[in-house]
């Protein structure tokens, strides 16, 4: 081997690889963080509405990029097991509380959600979620919700409420739409 790639000291080349785990570091932190800075982004533009009159915004309201990654983590996590609720339907509070006691979900133990994937779900939720009175008791079920029931003023809720129910009327719900509506509903605002 020529002297170039042979060194007569190991421990000199022992002392250079805290140097290049350094850098490692540092490079591998500031692409992390450039890819958060990306995924979180902070423009408001809405979404591209197309002209089709057919094609549906399937939120209540329009979602910018910001929280498109939240709604997205939402949808994967919550819609896997149930219908993703809109967070329109229940006050933050209510979201707040699912998202940090998730022993607490309806008797099932979900797993927690951490780091990044918690924070961009949270702030999707809690951006589009209603404000909670102080003096009014937190709703966990959608019934129970003032939010709920005041974007339903002429539907007499079943008992029990369950996802047929949902469905009954909104027939776009496995695709988290709400504004598309069976025809008995269409002109029922």
């Amino acid at each position: 081997m020529s002297k170039f790639f042979k060194s007569r000291n190991p421990r000199r080349n022992r002392r250079r690889s805290p140097w290049v785990l350094l850098l490692l570091l540092i490079f591998w932190s500031i692409s992390i963080g450039w890819g958060l800075e990306r995924a979180v982004g902070y423009t408001i533009e809405p979404e591209t509405v197309t002209s089709n009159p057919t094609e549906v915004i399937a939120s209540m309201d329009p979602v910018s990029k910001r929280y498109k990654l939240g709604k997205d983590l939402y949808l994967e996590n919550c819609s896997a097991c149930h219908i993703a609720l809109p967070p329109e339907v229940l006050p933050t509070e209510t979201w707040r509380r699912l998202l940090l006691e998730p022993n607490e979900h309806y008797g099932t133990q979900l797993p927690r959600l951490l780091g990044p994937s918690l924070l961009l779900t949270w702030q999707y939720l809690r951006d589009f979620s209603r404000p909670h009175n102080k003096d009014e008791e937190v709703p966990y079920r959608m019934t129970q919700s003032r939010y709920f029931n005041a974007l339903h003023p002429r539907v007499k809720i079943p008992r029990p409420f369950g996802v047929k129910t949902c469905v009954t009327c909104h027939p776009g719900v496995a695709n988290y739409d709400y504004r598309t509506l069976t025809p008995e509903w269409q002109d029922a605002q």
